[in-house]
C-alpha cells in the first residue's frame, strides 16, 4: 500500500473521531475524583492520553493512586492496553516472582534499537545475563569505586566550584539543571570511556558529542508518544523530519564512541595494561572486543549516568532550596564527616542524615517515574488484575512515593526523617531505616536492579557535600518547577539559580 496513502486515510479517519472525543471525553468523576478514562473503538484513549501529555506521569500518578487497590488499565490505541500499578506486591510479582515472563519487549526495544542497539537497557535472556554479568563484575572492584570518586571529586574542584564561585561573585542567574547535566557528562564520560569531552569548562560550550547524545535521547523518546508505531517507522523509511534528525544525532554518537573504541584498542596493543580503570579499558581489557557489544554496553551506561544522577541532584537542591532546616541538619553531618579526616568514601559513607535526604528526594521526583515491561503470556497480578499476552504492565515510582496508606498523610513532605531513627544507645547519631525495593522501586528491583546505585549515591554525596560546604543553592523562582521527562526526569524550563557564598 502506498505510504503516503496510509498516511492521509490515518488523518481524516481520526482527526474527526479526534475531535467529537475531545469533546464529551472526562477523565474525572462527579467528587472530582481522578478515574480511568474512556475507552473508545480503534483509537481507544489515545486522545485523553494525547490531552494529559504534558503532565503524563502526575495524570496516571492522581488516576492509579485513588485506584482502590492502586492499578489500572488503559486502551492506548488499536488494541494496545497498558496496566499501571503503583501495588508493592504487584511490583514484587513484576520484577523478580514473575521476572522471566515480563521483559523489555519488542515495542520498547525495536523503538529504542536505532540508538542502544542491543545494550544492557534495551535487551532480554540471554543478552541482557551476558552483559549483566560482564557489568557486574566490574561494578564490584573497589578500584572502580576509587576511580568515581576521584573523577567526581577532580570535576568538582576543578570545574563545578569554580563556576558557582565565578556566579557567586557576579551575582548573576544560572541555570542549575544545566549545569549538573554537563557535570554528569563529563563524569560518566570519563567514567566509561575515559573521555573528557568538557562539556563543563568555563565557556560552557556545546561539545558535539554531548549535543548529538542529547538530541538522540529527546527524539528517540519522541518515538514513544507516537499513536501507532507505524507512523514513525514512516518517517524512518522516507528519512524525513525527526526521523532524519535522530538519524544523524545517533551516527555521530556510534561514530565517535566506536573511534574511541579503536583508540583504546590500539593502546592496549603497546601496553600490556591501561593507567586508566575506566569501564571500556575495562571490557577490552577482560577478552571482550567485538566493537558493537562494547559501543552498546557503554552508550548505555552514559545514559543511565548522565541523566539519573543530574535528575535527583536537581530536584534535590530545589527541595533543599526552601527547607532551610534539612540544609542546616546536612551542613552539620557534612562538617562533622570532614573534620574526622575519613577518606573520601567513608566520609560520604557515613553521612546518613544526607543520603536519607536523597531518598526522600528521589522518593517525591524520581529520575525515572515509570517504568514498562511486556508479558511474555497469559498471567494474573497478586491483586487479581488480568494480564493478557502482549500486554505491557508499568510499576509508576512517582505514584508510589505518593501511597498515604505507605508514607502516610504528610506524604507530600519533603521530611528526610522518615527515613531515620535514632541509633541505639540513645545520642544524636541518626541510623538509616531502608524500605524495601518494591515499595520504593527507583533503582528498580529483583534481577535487574540498578548495577550503578552505590556509584549514584556516592556522586551524589560528594557533589552535595562539595556545593554545600562552601555555597548556598538559592532557587530565583518562587513556584514549584514543572516536572517532565523524556527517558529521564527534568524540570521544565530549566533551574534558574542564585549561588551565594557562605562566610
Amino acid at each position: 500500500m502506498d505510504l503516503t496513502f496510509l498516511t492521509t486515510l490515518i488523518f481524516f479517519i481520526l482527526v474527526p473521531l479526534s475531535l467529537f472525543i475531545f469533546t464529551k471525553s472526562k477523565t474525572t468523576s462527579k467528587n472530582n475524583s481522578p478515574k480511568p478514562p474512556k475507552s473508545y473503538p480503534i483509537v481507544g484513549s489515545f486522545f485523553t492520553i494525547v490531552k494529559n501529555k504534558d503532565r503524563f506521569v502526575q495524570w496516571s500518578s492522581e488516576i492509579v493512586t485513588n485506584s482502590p487497590n492502586l492499578t489500572f488499565s488503559i486502551h492506548r490505541s488499536l488494541g494496545r492496553w497498558i496496566v499501571f500499578t503503583a501495588n508493592p506486591a504487584n511490583v514484587q510479582h513484576l520484577l523478580k516472582d514473575n521476572f522471566h515472563n515480563y521483559e523489555k519487549g519488542d515495542f520498547f526495544k525495536v523503538t529504542l534499537r536505532d540508538f542502544l542497539g542491543d545494550g544492557i537497557f534495551n535487551s532480554d535472556g540471554q543478552t541482557w545475563k551476558f552483559q549483566r554479568q560482564v557489568a557486574s563484575h566490574e561494578f564490584n572492584t573497589k578500584s572502580l569505586r576509587k576511580f568515581v570518586a576521584n573523577v567526581v571529586d577532580s570535576e568538582l574542584s576543578e570545574r563545578l566550584i569554580p563556576i558557582l564561585r565565578k556566579v557567586a561573585a557576579e551575582k548573576t542567574v544560572i541555570d542549575f539543571q544545566d549545569i549538573l547535566q554537563r557535570f554528569a557528562f563529563d563524569n560518566i564520560c570519563k567514567i566509561a570511556f575515559g573521555y573528557d569531552p568538557g562539556y563543563l569548562s568555563p565557556s560552557l560550550p556545546k561539545e558535539k558529542f554531548a549535543v548529538a547524545f542529547e538530541a538522540s535521547v529527546k527524539l528517540s523518546s519522541e518515538r514513544f508518544t507516537s499513536f501507532i508505531p507505524l507512523i514513525w517507522k514512516i518517517k524512518k523509511g522516507m528519512n524525513i523530519g525527526s526521523e532524519k534528525q535522530l538519524k544523524v544525532a545517533i551516527g555521530e554518537v556510534r561514530n565517535f564512541a566506536k573511534e574511541l573504541i579503536r583508540e583504546k584498542k590500539r593502546e592496549l596493543e603497546h601496553k600490556s595494561s591501561l593507567e586508566s580503570v575506566d569501564l571500556l579499558s575495562r571490557f577490552l581489557s577482560s577478552g571482550h572486543s567485538d566493537e558493537n557489544f562494547i559501543t552498546d554496553i557503554v552508550i548505555s551506561f552514559i545514559l543511565a549516568g548522565r541523566d539519573t544522577t543530574s535528575a535527583a541532584l536537581t530536584w534535590f537542591f530545589w527541595l533543599l532550596s526552601d527547607h532551610k532546616e534539612v540544609e542546616d541538619e546536612i551542613l552539620r553531618e557534612i562538617n562533622g564527616a570532614a573534620s574526622e579526616g575519613a577518606s573520601a568514601y567513608d566520609e560520604v559513607k557515613d553521612m546518613v542524615y544526607t543520603h536519607a535526604s536523597i531518598c526522600e528526594s528521589m522518593r517525591l521526583y524520581p529520575p525515572v517515574p515509570t517504568d514498562s515491561k511486556e508479558a511474555m503470556g497469559d498471567d494474573v497480578l497478586p491483586d487479581g488484575t488480568v494480564v493478557k499476552k502482549g500486554m505491557r504492565v508499568a510499576y509508576h515510582p512517582y505514584a508510589m512515593g505518593r501511597v498515604e496508606k505507605v508514607w502516610g498523610k504528610d506524604w507530600a513532605d519533603f521530611r528526610p526523617t522518615r527515613w531515620l531513627e535514632r541509633a541505639e544507645g540513645g545520642g544524636e547519631k541518626w541510623s538509616f531505616v531502608n524500605r524495601d525495593s518494591f515499595t520504593y522501586p527507583v533503582f528498580q528491583a529483583g534481577p535487574r536492579i540498578c548495577l550503578g546505585k552505590e556509584m549514584a549515591f556516592l556522586q551524589m554525596k560528594r557533589v552535595i557535600a562539595g556545593v554545600l560546604q562552601q555555597f548556598r543553592v538559592v532557587a530565583a523562582a518562587e513556584k514549584e518547577p514543572e516536572f517532565i521527562t523524556d527517558l529521564a526526569a527534568k524540570m521544565k524550563g530549566g533551574f534558574p539559580v542564585r549561588i551565594e557564598e557562605r562566610n
